[in-house]
């Protein structure tokens, strides 16, 4: 194998639809009502949120799509930069979060070892 995920592999979006019928059109569903525009949050804000958690899920096509969607709702480049950084920040503070929780997994161990 040369290369991992590439816009290639579109060509398998059948496949993978067709191989859990029920659980993409569920799925299909889901994104479809996430992405209307007649929500109460605007579309440009569902798209910026939309680009963040791309990012911090690292979803090459997601990023892709939800950045045209975001220009296309009048995202700016100041925008897209805050949401980066955005995203960026609340990854890493979710780090810090599940350290907290690392840590107190290790002192159980600890105090279970004496």
């Amino acid at each position: 194998m040369t290369e991992y995920q590439t816009p290639k592999d579109r060509k398998y979006t059948n496949t993978l639809i067709n191989s859990a019928p029920k659980e993409a059109e569920a799925f299909l569903n889901l994104k479809h009502i996430a992405e209307r525009n007649d929500g109460i949050i605007p579309v440009k804000y569902r798209e910026l949120i939309s680009v963040a958690v791309a990012l911090t899920t690292q979803c090459s096509y997601c990023i892709e799509a939800h950045i045209k969607n975001a220009v296309d709702a009048g995202a700016t480049r100041e925008e897209i930069g805050e949401t980066v950084f955005i995203a960026a920040a609340l990854r890493a503070g979710g780090a810090v979060g599940n350290g907290l929780f690392a840590m107190r997994l290790f002192e159980e161990e600890v105090e279970k070892n004496k």
